[in-house]
């Protein structure tokens, strides 16, 4: 199929518009894939999930009648394995599971970690 010679520059223009148009969007105007809508729609819903069970991994820890023993035993430990004592304390495990939340165990040692 033979196309006119005046209809050339417009088709070409407009793939270059197009193109153009793609590259500025995905790179400076915001656009993103589904795939990087949905990983970071998870991130932060994980992130609020966390940050609304902090409080009650804090209000385990206060009604723990072994506070202070536990409370020592994460002092002491070195600054990487302090998660892990929170971890071990129990604290960092909702109820209704039976392992500890790694990121729960974190920022409930973030939190306590003012009065450590």
């Amino acid at each position: 199929m033979n196309y006119p010679d005046w209809l050339k520059p417009y088709v070409l223009g407009a793939t270059s518009g197009a193109v153009l148009a793609m590259v500025v969007g995905f790179t400076w105007g915001g656009w993103m894939t589904g795939g990087d809508a949905r990983q970071m729609s998870e991130t932060m819903s994980h992130g609020n999930v966390i940050a609304a069970l902090v409080p009650v991994c804090i209000s385990k820890a206060n009604e723990d009648s072994n506070r202070e023993a536990k409370l020592e035993t994460i002092r002491n430990a070195s600054s990487y394995q302090q998660r892990e004592a929170v971890m071990k304390a129990g604290w960092a495990t909702m109820p209704g599971t039976e392992i500890p939340n790694r990121d729960l165990a974190q920022a409930c040692f973030d939190e306590l970690e003012p009065g450590l």
